[in-house]
């Protein structure tokens, strides 16, 4: 097995176990899976939220109320795409990654019945739980597709705008990843996604120890490598936009309220890790 095929398994055990953990009405919380596998989402939902910075206060009560619960649970992001994604009627939207649906319902309304939303997960257990969560919602325009973000089973230039929510980072061949979105991409369609992002440099077993608290630091990429992967891509117009920066005190905070230990937080992490809202525009010609 590649190192690639072992991450992508190690994510779809840790998806899989979160879904299953909303269906069965626990919380879906895979963060105190992050030391044994680093490469876990950077998840709390449920109880834990409340004392997780990366996933607290994501999406306000307007945005949530008309969603199945299960959509809600099962959020396992840092960021809020669709409020920063400028999404017009009629556009169609794909969210890489899309877990319970969350975002892909979020986006739904937002293009309308004119417009559609898809979500593509390689997890069973999440597009089980997400189909039944449009079924709740009564979304007509949604289509949850089963593969994988480096290889989006969708045509050539079909998409107006790509969305995604701390998944990227989980990815082992994140080049791979922004090629395939700019292929599905229209020109001048446009990628906006919230992903977990680093800043200058970090130690090794600084990186290492932030995995006790955040699994997807391992693979979360400095801001300057994420700009020059979409410009390599082919995509222009790019920017990184802090949306949270996270410090060491937040670390010690969380670990602490669920009885990790705190002794691996370093201050060497203030501000070294952060969520992001990354942009860029596939050109028009």
């Amino acid at each position: 097995m590649t190192q690639t095929q072992d991450i992508q398994q190690i994510v779809k055990e840790k998806y899989g176990e979160a879904a299953r953990r909303v269906t069965q009405g626990a919380a879906a919380s895979c963060c105190r899976g992050a030391v044994a596998a680093p490469t876990s989402s950077c998840c709390a939902t449920g109880p834990l939220a409340g004392t997780d910075p990366i996933t607290r206060d994501l999406y306000d009560a307007v945005q949530t109320g008309g969603l199945p619960e299960a959509a809600v649970l099962a959020s396992l992001g840092c960021g809020n795409p669709t409020a920063l994604a400028e999404l017009h009627a009629g556009e169609v939207v794909l969210d890489l990654g899309s877990g319970g649906g969350i975002d892909v319902l979020l986006s739904a309304k937002r293009v309308g019945p004119t417009g559609k939303a898809y979500g593509l997960d390689m997890t069973d257990e999440m597009l089980a739980l997400a189909r039944e969560n449009q079924r709740q919602a009564g979304a007509t325009n949604v289509e949850f597709l089963k593969g994988e973000i480096e290889h989006i089973p969708l045509p050539d230039a079909s998409v107006d705008v790509i969305i995604s929510n701390c998944v990227i980072n989980l990815s082992a061949d994140k080049d791979r990843v922004l090629a395939e979105a700019f292929r599905v991409l229209k020109p001048g369609g446009r990628f906006a996604v919230s992903d977990v992002v680093t800043r200058g440099a970090i130690r090794p077993e600084i990186r290492a120890s932030a995995m006790a608290w955040v699994g997807c630091v391992a693979g979360a990429l400095d801001e300057d490598d994420y700009r020059h992967k979409l410009a390599a891509a082919g995509f222009v117009d790019i920017g990184v936009e802090p949306t949270r920066i996270y410090t060491a005190q937040d670390a010690r905070e969380f670990l602490n309220a669920n009885g990790l230990d705190t002794s691996v937080v370093s201050d060497e992490m203030d501000g070294k890790f952060f969520s992001a809202f990354v942009r860029a525009t596939k050109p028009q010609a």
